[in-house]
């Protein structure tokens, strides 16, 4: 198997890798208090974020500490690079001092510019367009609660054209499950992304939200007003209420359908609070998997016999 040096987005991993960061992800979660595994031992990693963070930042601080590393967080706002340094040659110069990097920033292109420049792994925590560390700890989700990833349907509602939907996309496609959004005609899911190749999972939209969660084993939604589109929320609220994951949607999937949301809810706008306090509400599994396939991620990254070593 190929190492990988950096995570930017889905396309960046295998169907081999893939498999095997399901696989490592459960064997960490499991031995978490019991391993000496330190993939990180003697390394600092840096975080830089550009935007507001709980889990993500709280979940890689913790996982580079458990695993052995030094965490530390920079401020963007208090870089040079909000002075006019380049982003290049702040690439470089981190080169000299950190041993990987994790990066929550607004445009995808400054993250891959960051890693064309650095020889450390770079990790996307989040940009505009896309969230990989999410989407496959949504998947990992799905696996710990299936078991498996064939047959599976997942329906997404509510705003298609986000970063959380970019990367669903391409995660259901290499996951190999049957992914349909459901999406108002204005927040349609991005062409280039639903044309993009890579693995074999079955990805369609869907206009009507009742007929779109039928059969779904996984229901997902996402906040309507993503950051950054906060002008838009009188706008987008009025155009995705019809979208809204109610109990109403819930009874329309399978009668075991489990809920997943990537948080924060804002909750009675995109999701109801009776439905993420049901029983067939997964989010804060969901949410703790972070911790564990980000450590995965990361010790898959510095060590590519990492799955063999815990």
């Amino acid at each position: 198997m190929s190492q990988v040096k950096d995570l930017l987005t889905i396309q960046d991993v295998t169907a081999e890798q893939f498999e095997k960061l399901m696989k490592l992800s459960a064997k960490i979660k499991a031995q978490r208090y019991t391993t000496d595994y330190k993939p990180l031992a003697g390394k600092s990693i840096g975080m830089i974020f550009a935007k507001s963070s709980t889990r993500t930042r709280i979940s890689f601080e913790v996982g580079i500490h458990e695993l052995g590393g030094y965490p530390l967080y920079l401020d963007q706002g208090k870089m040079q690079v909000e002075r006019g340094e380049t982003i290049a040659d702040t690439a470089r110069v981190l080169d000299r001092y950190l041993h990987g990097l994790v990066i929550r920033t607004f445009d995808q292109s400054d993250v891959e510019e960051l890693a064309a420049n650095a020889s450390f792994p770079v990790i996307n925590a989040l940009t505009n367009e896309y969230h990989p560390c999410q989407v496959l700890t949504d998947m990992f989700t799905i696996y710990e609660y299936s078991g498996k990833f064939e047959g599976v349907k997942m329906t997404y509602v509510g705003d298609g054209d986000n970063n959380m939907a970019n990367s669903m996309i391409l995660g259901a496609k290499l996951a190999g499950i049957e992914l349909v959004l459901s999406t108002p005609e204005e927040f349609k899911p991005n062409e280039d992304v639903m044309n993009i190749e890579h693995g074999f999972g079955k990805v369609s939209w869907e206009k009507d939200p009742i007929k779109a969660v039928e059969n779904a084993d996984y229901i997902y939604t996402d906040v309507f007003v993503s950051m950054g589109f906060e002008e838009e929320a009188k706008r987008r609220l009025e155009i995705l209420k019809p979208y809204q994951l109610n109990m109403t949607l819930l009874k329309a999937a399978k009668p075991d359908a489990k809920v997943l949301h990537c948080l924060p809810a804002h909750r009675d706008e995109e999701i109801t609070d009776e439905v993420i306090e049901s029983e067939q509400s997964i989010v804060f599994d969901q949410a703790e998997n972070r911790l564990h396939v980000q450590k995965a991620i990361m010790a898959m990254l510095v060590d590519e016999n990492a799955y063999d070593k815990l």
